[in-house]
């Protein structure tokens, strides 16, 4: 008996200590919370998890991001694009007995109505090749003419016969911003008026794609989706404002993977109006070489222990040029054009751009730690400060019209009658070389033509730079 209630007095006492202790650690100083319970914090704001009850949270949700309206501006100004051409494959036996087979090729990109009487902004690579080149817009097939091409900036205007076309908003991609939304419109694997949207990567990308004797290139890069087809597309910022024209992706399958380049508006801009006007591009030229300053550059210099890196550095000038003339010297560092800073080659090109033969500009440089500024007067190819027209000879015996190119004399606008037409060459057809002699002046083909008799060897290249030789008898 007395065994049982010492068992029932120490089990009283237990319960009697838990009870105590549990409310100490319950409710310490009668604080009422308990130190071990945890609050649960809506990470999205969704109605999927409970709200947080934190009294000091002061976060205003942002507001959806909607391409709605870019993409309802954008899509009436971009058009498909189908470029054809002749193919042709050549061997030993057909340079000697003349022959050949070739098959059609169409290929299709996209392009932008820059002005509403029918003027098309597109890329060079996407027509530059085509000997005939169609239109589709709203259901229509249209017949375009190519007015001229700029390979330097990888840009071509077309032209179609009609008006009160939906020009589309121009914007300004001096003032775009890294981070900023953009949206890309184009025909991607020819799924018309596909949009996708992305940010701008980054600005004044070269990535040294265009192959020309003086490539600009100060590309925007996007992230957004850009696959083959949408060349020659919209870039434009989320009011629709067309920011560049979207020209090529970096991939190794070809297809998209998040690198894609857009040349700016700004450049693209003057291009086109070049073109109307003049049928070329007028180029400014300086008269010198410039690279990215660097570490290896500033040793190869010795310019000492250089800790800031800001500026170009003129690598080279050519004798009696206008940087020569204006007092430069290669090593010079330019930091400055017009008192726009330049940091990058690529800046430096595109304000260059901008310009024309007989413009003035101001450069400032650094020259043994000294700050310095000069003007200098802008050339043309030639040296001369005159503006440069496109010079074009009528061949009737050729039947075709013909124009000098830096590889030799161009040959377009065939018609039914003429030598041309009759030997197969297919239109935008490069004459490199008669007879093993090179050619350069129209004027020298047009007189072989019409003086030469006998067997005649003509070697050259289409639009695709594919080399095309002829072999045939002048009577």
């Amino acid at each position: 008996m007395k065994t049982l209630k010492l068992i029932l007095i120490a089990s009283l006492a237990g319960f009697a200590g838990a009870f105590v202790c549990i409310k100490l650690m319950v409710n310490p100083e009668g604080s009422g919370k308990n130190p071990l319970a945890f609050e649960q914090v809506s990470l999205t704001g969704s109605g999927d998890y409970p709200s947080a009850n934190v009294a000091s949270t002061n976060i205003i949700p942002e507001a959806p991001v909607d391409f709605n309206l870019a993409a309802t501006r954008a899509i009436p100004s971009v058009v498909y694009i189908n470029s054809l051409s002749q193919g042709a494959s050549y061997s030993y036996w057909d340079l000697l007995f003349g022959g050949g087979g070739s098959q059609t090729r169409v290929s299709s990109g996209s392009g932008v109505i820059f002005k509403s009487d029918g003027y098309i902004v597109t890329n060079n690579h996407v027509v530059g090749s085509a000997e005939k080149i169609e239109v589709v817009y709203n259901k229509r097939v249209y017949d375009a003419e190519l007015i001229g091409t700029d390979p330097s900036t990888d840009l071509a205007v077309l032209k179609i016969k009609a008006d009160n076309l939906p020009a589309i908003a121009l914007g300004a991609s001096q003032n775009l911003q890294v981070g900023e939304w953009v949206v890309a419109v184009g025909n991607p694997f020819s799924l018309s008026s596909t949009v996708t949207a992305g940010i701008v990567s980054a600005k004044g990308r070269r990535i040294g794609i265009l192959e020309d004797k003086f490539p600009i290139e100060s590309f925007i890069q996007t992230d957004a989706a850009i696959n083959p087809g949408n060349s020659g597309g919209a870039l434009v910022n989320k009011n629709g404002e067309l920011v560049g024209i979207n020209t090529a992706i970096l991939s190794r399958t070809g297809s998209y993977t998040g690198y894609a380049f857009a040349v700016p508006v700004d450049i693209a801009r003057k291009v086109v109006d070049d073109l109307i006007k003049y049928g070329i591009v007028q180029k400014g030229f300086y008269g010198g070489s410039v690279v990215d300053y660097d570490y290896q550059y500033a040793r190869k210099y010795n310019l000492g222990d250089v800790v800031d890196f800001n500026g170009i550095f003129l690598e080279s000038v050519e004798d009696k040029g206008p940087a020569a003339q204006a007092g430069l010297k290669a090593g010079d560092i330019i930091t400055k054009i017009n008192d726009v800073p330049v940091n990058s080659v690529s800046t430096f090109e595109e304000e260059i751009s901008y310009r024309y033969p007989g413009d003035k500009v101001s450069i400032t440089y650094l020259r043994n730690g000294k700050s310095a500024t000069i003007s200098l007067t802008l050339v043309n190819r030639n040296g001369t400060t005159e503006k440069v027209s496109r010079k074009i000879v009528s061949s009737k015996i050729l039947g075709a019209q013909l124009e000098a190119t830096d590889y030799g004399v161009k040959v377009f606008k065939i018609s039914d009658e003429g030598y041309m037409k009759r030997l197969g060459v297919p239109e935008n057809y490069t004459i490199i070389s008669i007879n093993r002699v090179k050619v350069n002046d129209p004027e020298e083909v047009i007189e072989f033509f019409e003086k030469y008799k006998g067997r005649v060897s003509l070697y050259g290249m289409n639009g695709a730079r594919e080399a095309i030789p002829y072999s045939f008898l002048l009577r």
